[in-house]
Order: structure tokens, then C-alpha cells, then sequence
């Protein structure tokens, strides 16, 4: 019998570290040295995406969790190679409902929850730069932009109350919004958006032309208070404070 190739080999290795429930390693490698790629593969994996989500690890048990990864690993092909990407290569994995999911009883909110503890390792990592000092007495006369540091989000779940204790089993009837930030030091803040505010920051980036007052009062229109002096201050005060915070500059 013709000795396997070294194609064969590998790609049969490679089937065993995956599956291992379900595939065998390469008949002339020795049993104990295999189960040690095995492992180290596998703890490897684990190890990387632990520290990205730490609330859906504590929601899911230590067995579920090593069960979900070993799906990825066995089902997933990544297209990246950088360590750092792996999580959001998991998060679309997880987005994707690959079958393996949608046959087992998972959490309904564990695609948002994942996402959710993804976005702060992503802000952290970004190589995207805050935006530039500006003039907040120009707000209204100048177009905006969004901070690329700075994500407004919108989840079915309430994906910052979720944990051990707190495990909805049906989404509220008002979506959750979310304004992620990366502050001057580095750390990520997380805080809860108005409707109008989330739509505001929409709207900036929809409509890069406008100039402030014109992105009011398009949202006045849409709120139904157009012609509302007091409607304009109001979003005048909010722009400024999201100014201040570097959230939004003007383009």
C-alpha cells in the first residue's frame, strides 16, 4: 500500500483537530501526540475568544460554551489569519444561524449579546483617529460628521442588561439604543441613546451635506414638531453636549 501523501496527511490531520467526535487522526501519527494538537488547538481558540465575552460565557455555563466552540472550530472557515479578528469572524459566525445553532435551544439574544461585547474589543483596536478640534458655534451652520470611534447601535434585545440573572426570553416591545464610544483614554463607554438622538446621528451620516440646523430641522419633520422653536434649542443643547464628548464634528 502506497504511504500517504503529505497533502493527506495534513488535510486529515487537519479534519481530526476540528471534529475529532466525529473524524480520525492520521493512522501513522502517535495517539497521545495527536490528543496534544487537539487539545492545544482547541484551547487556543477557547483562550482568544473568552476574553472578548465574558457575559455570554457566564450566561451560557462553562459546558455550553466549550460546546459552541467547538461548532466553530468544526464548522467555520476563517478569512482572516490575524488572531486579533478572530472574534468578529466568531460574531458572523454566530449571525450567519449555521444549523448547528438553530437545532439547539440557544438564547435567542446570544447573536446581539455577542456582538454587543465585540463592539468594545473593535473600538478598542480601531486604528480610526478621533476627529479634529472644532468650533461648537458652528454646529448649526456647518455640516457634521459621526466620530468613527463613536458607533450608535440598535439591538431587538437589552443587550446591556443581559447576564447570569437577567435572561429575557422575549425581546421588549422598544428596540435597545446604544451610543458606543472610545474616549481620549483609551476606554470604552456605553451609554443609552434617545430615539431622536440614535436618529440624529443617523441622519448625519445619511445626509452628509446638511449643516446642523438643517439636520434638526429635517428631524423636527420627522418627530411632527416642525416650526418648533423650542424643538431646535433642544437639539442645539444636544449636539453640543455630543461635541463635547467627540462624538460628532463638524465635516
Amino acid at each position: 500500500m502506497d504511504k500517504p501523501n503529505l497533502f493527506h496527511q495534513q488535510n486529515t490531520l487537519g479534519l481530526y483537530l476540528r471534529d475529532p467526535d466525529h473524524c480520525a487522526p492520521p493512522a501513522e501519527m502517535d495517539a497521545a501526540r495527536v490528543q496534544v494538537y487537539r487539545d492545544l488547538v482547541f484551547a487556543n481558540l477557547s483562550s482568544l475568544l473568552s476574553g472578548t465575552f465574558p457575559v455570554l460565557i457566564k450566561v451560557l455555563g462553562d459546558e455550553h460554551w466549550r460546546s459552541l466552540v467547538r461548532i466553530f472550530l468544526r464548522d467555520y472557515r476563517a478569512h482572516t489569519p490575524k488572531f486579533g479578528e478572530i472574534a468578529r469572524e466568531f460574531v458572523e459566525f454566530l449571525a450567519s444561524q449555521p444549523q448547528a445553532l438553530v437545532d439547539e435551544p440557544w438564547p435567542p439574544f446570544m447573536v446581539e449579546l455577542a456582538h454587543y461585547e465585540w463592539v468594545e474589543m473593535a473600538l478598542q483596536q480601531s486604528d480610526a483617529e478621533p476627529l479634529p478640534p472644532s468650533d461648537a458655534g458652528l454646529l448649526l451652520d456647518r455640516p457634521l460628521q459621526v466620530s468613527p470611534l463613536a458607533w450608535p447601535l440598535a439591538y431587538g434585545w437589552p443587550v446591556q442588561l443581559v447576564g447570569p440573572d437577567y435572561q429575557p426570553e422575549a425581546p421588549p416591545a422598544q428596540p435597545t439604543l446604544l451610543l458606543v464610544r472610545r474616549c481620549e483614554d483609551w476606554s470604552v463607554k456605553f451609554s443609552e441613546l434617545s430615539p431622536l438622538a440614535w436618529r440624529l446621528l443617523q441622519r448625519i451620516e445619511e445626509f452628509p451635506e446638511l449643516n446642523g440646523r438643517a439636520q434638526l430641522e429635517g428631524l423636527a419633520v420627522e418627530a411632527g414638531t416642525s416650526g418648533s422653536p423650542e424643538f431646535i434649542d433642544s437639539g442645539l443643547a444636544l449636539l453640543r453636549q455630543m461635541h463635547g464628548e467627540g462624538v460628532l464634528g463638524l465635516a
